[in-house]
């Protein structure tokens, strides 16, 4: 009877944790639908908002870059993270081994706002020394979305490559097959799960991001968040709600293309 209470009350908790999280997206989502331009009450459905968001000049702009920044900040970071993910994984150093993830560990335990800020004065500084008054761009942009999308890809790759045989690599180099072309062939296969999880996650925290980017961007380059941002200054139309929305459900596309990669990749290590 005690258990039976105790996995109902779990249940329960848990019921109001998700309701808690997703329901100010279901309040967002519906009223992407509204017939009217009020954000609070309903007078009807309609998709007039989903086609409006897509005549919005200026949000159309700021989605490109973020989609852009996003897809670019991926692939550096994985080509990054994989790099520094073997060469971590193959260094026989204890000490430099552990000063490496303690240092990988300080952006993913550093509070955004301070990240931001110090990349902010350090590129401000650097712009100085350079003698360049609008150093913040898309560049500036790209640095610290890698900064911080960097460690998921390490983090990711590194328990991929301690579970991989290094025997069956060393065999393919002693038969004849070349370091780089073994690494292809047969080291990148077994880590890819680890490769796509660490890029789809530097894909969507770029893709979602708004501190880091609010501290580094310039008037040259808006992301969407930013945009966003701006627009609480004035009344936020339902178009906004339909453009959120869509973002929502293209990074749990992407979330859900992980846990089935990551589900694969389990059962195909479990039958080995």
């Amino acid at each position: 009877m005690t258990k039976k209470k105790s996995s109902l009350t779990s249940k329960l908790y848990m019921g109001l944790i998700f309701i808690f999280l997703y329901a100010p997206i279901v309040v967002m989502t519906v009223f992407s639908f509204n017939k009217s331009s009020s954000t609070y009450q309903m007078s009807g459905l309609s998709t007039y908002w989903w086609k409006e968001m897509f005549h919005d000049a200026a949000a159309m702009d700021a989605l490109k870059n973020t989609v852009i920044l996003a897809v670019v900040t991926a692939l550096v970071s994985t080509v990054l993270g994989i790099l520094a993910a073997v060469g971590l994984f193959l260094s026989k150093n204890k000490l430099y081994k552990r000063a490496m993830m303690s240092a990988t560990n300080i952006p993913l335990m550093n509070p955004e706002i301070v990240t931001g800020i110090s990349m902010m004065l350090l590129f401000v500084f650097a712009g100085t020394l350079i003698h360049q008054n609008e150093v913040l761009g898309f560049t500036t942009l790209l640095i610290a979305h890698v900064t911080f999308c960097l460690p998921y890809v390490i983090l990711n790759v590194i328990p991929k490559l301690r579970q991989f045989d290094m025997n069956v690599y060393e065999a393919a180099v002693d038969l004849g097959c070349r370091p780089l072309k073994a690494f292809f062939k047969v080291v990148m296969p077994e880590i890819m799960s680890g490769i796509i999880t660490g890029a789809v996650m530097s894909f969507t925290l770029s893709l979602d991001d708004f501190i880091i980017s609010y501290f580094t961007n310039g008037p040259s380059f808006q992301t969407l968040p930013i945009y966003i941002f701006s627009l609480t200054k004035k009344r936020v139309k339902p178009d906004m709600f339909a453009l959120s929305t869509l973002m929502f459900i293209v990074i749990l596309i992407l979330l859900i293309f992980m846990n089935i990669a990551q589900s694969r990749a389990d059962k195909k290590e479990g039958k080995k």
